[in-house]
């Protein structure tokens, strides 16, 4: 799963860069999703790997925090990138006519930029917030990496700050862009059950569709995990459910974001042909 992650994005990053007829918006965005996505599960996977061919199953409390940290990060990503993909889809669809007026280049690159600071300010805090505690004796984390909350369960100090900040702030994080999402795609549902084609109308639903399962998926996981309380997580459970938004869901973003897209289909097979044809 993990050499499909990276094969998936790492085409579509090369396909858009190479096509210009992919240079908009829509493909601009879906490049850092494909970029995120690549470093979302290698902050996990390869350490999974390595320690499973090395046998041992050891890490740093430093590189634990950075492990964390990036982890924080890259998930915030997804989670803005989902949402800006939404609104790009609703001015593409709800004002086509404007859509090159408000989809700027600087509008573009200033909604990226900003979901970077953002994302990378959030991890800070949280992992500031987890530095700061102590921890018992013993240290085995019964999860396939440095997640925030059995990292929460092994220490010794008062963990309600870290608890409430995830409640709160954390929340407010994540469920911004999903009520952004959500408020997109009502939209744009109301714009799609105007179209006069009842194919047209299915191909929108389809589209939007795909869409809206990748969003459940990624979102219902996070909130399964992070967004209950400290005392009804399962160490059977959760590393099932960080498996979903950390390893299948990047998966599965290149084939429901870009493989059903005609355009990157084009530019794939133009891609793999001129590698073919070089070597």
């Amino acid at each position: 799963m993990y050499l499909a992650t990276v094969l998936g994005n790492l085409l579509i990053l090369l396909a858009i860069s190479v096509d210009s007829r992919l240079h908009i918006p829509m493909y601009f965005f879906l490049c850092n999703l494909s970029f995120v996505d690549t470093c979302f599960s290698s902050t996990t996977v390869p350490k999974v790997l390595a320690n499973h061919v090395l046998g041992s199953q050891t890490i740093s409390f430093s590189g634990c925090l950075t492990q964390m940290y990036f982890l924080f990060e890259f998930a915030d990503m997804d989670n803005f990138l989902l949402a800006v993909m939404a609104y790009d889809r609703f001015v593409a669809v709800c004002h086509p006519l404007h859509y090159s007026a408000k989809m700027t280049p600087q509008l573009c690159a200033l909604l990226v930029t900003g979901s970077w600071v953002t994302a990378s300010l959030n991890a800070l805090l949280h992992t500031l917030l987890m530095a700061r505690l102590s921890f018992c004796t013993d240290n085995a984390i019964p999860h396939f990496f440095c997640d925030v909350t059995p990292l929460l369960k092994l220490s010794c100090s008062d963990t309600h700050l870290n608890e409430v900040m995830i409640l709160t702030e954390g929340a407010l994080i994540m469920i911004t862009p999903f009520v952004c999402i959500l408020a997109s795609y009502i939209l744009i549902t109301c714009a799609v059950l105007r179209i006069p084609s009842t194919q047209g109308r299915w191909k929108a639903f389809s589209t939007c569709g795909s869409h809206l399962a990748v969003v459940s998926l990624f979102y219902g996981t996070i909130i399964a995990v992070y967004f209950n309380p400290l005392s009804s997580h399962s160490s059977e459970k959760d590393p099932v459910a960080t498996v979903m938004y950390t390893v299948v869901t990047p998966m599965l973003n290149p084939f429901i974001y870009s493989l059903r897209n005609r355009d990157l289909k084009g530019a794939l097979q133009k891609v793999i042909g001129r590698k073919t044809c070089s070597s």
